[in-house]
């Protein structure tokens, strides 16, 4: 995995409000959209890799429930948060 365990830390501390709060809704939709991103990324390179591929279909169902849940709950947090990650919608 690309990820570091330092990267991972200021992902969720940024969004999660500290780094062992790895539960909070924000912070999954955070560490989705960084795995997404890097996924998007291999798959230019390496275009037949139909396992990522498939992964990266099956991250971007999860964070979409995730941001629908959110949106549901908080609809300000959920702005906001679509705002800080560049998402569109």
């Amino acid at each position: 995995m690309h990820l570091t365990a330092e990267r991972k830390k200021e992902i969720f501390t940024k969004f999660g409000g500290n780094d062992r709060n790895t539960g909070s809704t924000e912070a999954q939709i955070a560490m989705f959209t960084e795995r997404i991103n890097f996924i998007s990324g291999h798959l230019k390179t390496a275009k037949k890799d139909k396992s990522a591929e498939l992964s990266l279909i099956k991250l971007v169902g999860k964070r979409r429930s995730l941001l629908n849940y959110l949106a549901k709950q908080d609809i300000f947090k959920y702005r906001n948060l679509i705002k800080e990650l560049g998402l569109r919608k």
